[in-house]
């Protein structure tokens, strides 16, 4: 089964950590980084997807993505 998660988060080194994360534990980048710029809050957001194909476990909502 293919597994997607999308991962956001200001654009600080912990969202390079938490995409880094992933990466290590075997996903893979799927697309190009997004930006948004948040004018009320004046933050700017990123957002990355990442897949994985894993053996062995049927899909269900209850999921819990970042566990895999």
């Amino acid at each position: 089964m293919k597994l997607y998660r999308f991962i956001t988060g200001p654009d600080d080194s912990a969202f390079c950590h938490r995409v880094t994360a992933a990466l290590n534990k075997g996903w893979t980048l799927h697309g190009s980084p997004s930006l948004t710029f948040d004018a009320t809050k004046g933050v700017v957001t990123c957002g990355q997807a990442v897949v994985k194909e894993v053996d062995g476990i049927d899909y269900t909502p209850d999921i819990k993505l970042g566990e895999h």
